[in-house]
């Protein structure tokens, strides 16, 4: 009987809850339409207040503007030869259109980032641009979230792109940084045009590799990889993230790609097969071609020598032909955790290693680090590569030159028998085409870039080598040294006749192309 009456209970609470339950859904149904509308109409109101602005704007200056979004351009990487060169075609084809580039750089004026353009990359443009300067470029930078990086840097995005959104409405809006969530804000809230070159995918397919394979590297820390809960955990966040990414990135009406290999990973995560194009980073070929590529002789350096001179070195700059003296292999790149430095590094203690001491062993050879430092963590990152070279006992053989003009660039790979490139799944590889270009003879990393599109065959000819490790690094370059200078010269003769299709020239007209159809709706 008592069980009876205390199943009589439990019915009689059960329907209570459901009744209450249901009395709720009509109360809950409309207040999630109430703040739908809401939000709705906020979102309206905006890109109405922000389409007013621009109307203004245009009221003001007399024609449409493009903006490029770029929080980092006064660095010297890569990233921004792009920016500069897009806007310098883009310039000289549409002289009605006025340019605007957001930049989070603080404490610079915009004549002294023109100033390091030229400097760097021997770029200058043909007319004025604007700066937009963002005060929140933190919100972006990978310090302020410890963890979660990824997830956080995409929210910053989108805060600093407001941000400049409400700085300045544009007609054409240009993400040349690669931060995709900024795409929707432009294109929703402000009514722009959107474009972008992607240098690199946010996530790819192969960063879930190295997460389900439980393989440590510079983005997989080490007591995650050991974990197999952990390494579940993110597999699903990238897969996550991934689906966002690709929702934000298929806003763009034009994808610019810069290689093979990051066409393969946006097309599976964008999806918008009939918008996106491999343009090729520019590469400034031209500087080196003044540069002879003349066969080595260890009894005549002379010429090398004079050559030197007119670069603005003397004889301790030396020339190419440092037979005599010894051989230089340059890195160029900057000093970011992906380049993985430290391989590059181990690598040539192993060769000096099996070098020994003999006068034309361990003092004949030179590794030079190559790059640009964007803030305090990249020069801390420096320090604790110059505490690997005294760790490992080769600091009197490894040099470090740091934000060096294009000047000394180009010396040091004039000088260099070896660029060495280390980074995996780069996503193309400037500095190895420069290697190239300046009859260097390169050895790269096995994957990405420079794998599927850089250092591959001319006319069946041998234009540089590849590698993967510490053993096969120090390997390649011993047989690189071994080479006679004969063979050496073919190499990089095929080498810098591979490299055409990398110029400047090249890419205006591939950039021009792919955004004549956004372009000519801004000129009508």
């Amino acid at each position: 009987m008592a069980g009876h009456e205390h199943h009589h209970h439990f019915s009689l609470c059960f329907c209570d809850l459901m009744r209450l339950m249901w009395s709720l859904v009509a109360p809950c149904a409309f207040l999630s339409l109430l703040l739908t509308l809401t939000l709705l109409l906020v979102l309206l109101g905006l890109r109405l207040w922000l389409q007013g602005r621009r109307k203004a704007r245009w009221a003001r200056d007399g024609g449409p503007s493009v903006a490029f979004f770029h929080p980092y351009c006064n660095a010297g990487g890569g990233g921004e030869r792009v920016l500069w060169c897009s806007l310098r075609a883009l310039m000289n084809r549409y002289p009605g259109v006025s340019f605007v580039v957001y930049t989070g750089d603080q404490g610079v004026t915009g004549e002294q980032i023109l100033a390091g353009a030229r400097q760097r990359f021997n770029i200058t443009l043909p007319r004025p641009v604007s700066f937009v300067f963002l005060r929140r470029r933190s919100a972006v930078e990978a310090t302020s979230y410890p963890h979660f990086t990824l997830l956080g840097q995409s929210a910053g995005s989108m805060f600093l792109g407001w941000e400049a959104l409400t700085a300045f409405v544009p007609d054409l809006y240009v993400d040349s940084m690669g931060y995709a969530f900024t795409l929707p804000i432009f294109r929703y809230l402000g009514g722009c045009k959107v474009a972008s070159y992607v240098h690199y995918p946010t996530v790819s397919t192969d960063m879930l590799s190295v997460v389900r394979d439980r393989n440590p590297r510079f983005n997989n820390a080490d007591f995650i990889s050991r974990n197999p809960l952990l390494s579940t955990m993110k597999v699903v966040y990238y897969c996550c993230f991934a689906l966002l990414y690709g929702l934000a990135g298929s806003c763009s009406d034009v994808v610019m790609v810069n290689s093979t290999w990051t066409l393969g990973h946006i097309l599976a995560l964008w999806r918008s097969p009939s918008r996106t194009s491999i343009v090729y980073p520019p590469c400034d070929v031209r500087a080196f071609l003044d540069v002879p590529l003349e066969e080595e002789d260890e009894d005549d350096v002379e010429g090398w020598e004079e050559l030197g001179q007119e670069l603005g070195g003397g004889e301790e700059e030396g020339g190419r032909r440092e037979d005599k003296k010894g051989h230089t292999i340059v890195s160029v790149g900057q000093f970011r955790p992906e380049k993985d430095h430290q391989l590059q590094i181990r690598a040539f203690r192993k060769l000096l290693d099996g070098k020994g001491e003999e006068p034309a062993g361990r003092e004949s050879l030179r590794l030079v680090l190559v790059g640009g430092c964007r803030n305090q963590e990249d020069e801390e990152r420096v320090q604790s590569l110059r505490g690997l070279c005294q760790e490992l006992g080769v600091a009197d053989r490894v040099q470090f030159k740091l934000n060096v003009p294009f000047e000394e660039l180009k010396r040091e790979l004039v000088s260099a028998t070896i660029g060495l490139h280390t980074m995996w799944n780069e996503h193309f590889g400037i500095g190895v085409v420069e290697c190239m270009a300046a009859g260097t003879i390169v050895l790269a990393h096995k994957s990405g870039g420079p794998k599927l599109d850089i250092v591959v065959p001319y006319d069946d000819r041998q234009t540089g080598f590849l590698a993967d490790s510490e053993d096969s690094y120090a390997a390649a370059m011993e047989t690189i040294l071994a080479l006679s200078p004969a063979a050496r010269l073919e190499i990089r003769r095929a080498a810098r006749q591979s490299v055409s299709r990398f110029s400047d020239q090249e890419f205006e007209v591939c950039f021009l192309a792919a955004m004549e159809s956004l372009m000519s709706q801004l000129t009508l």
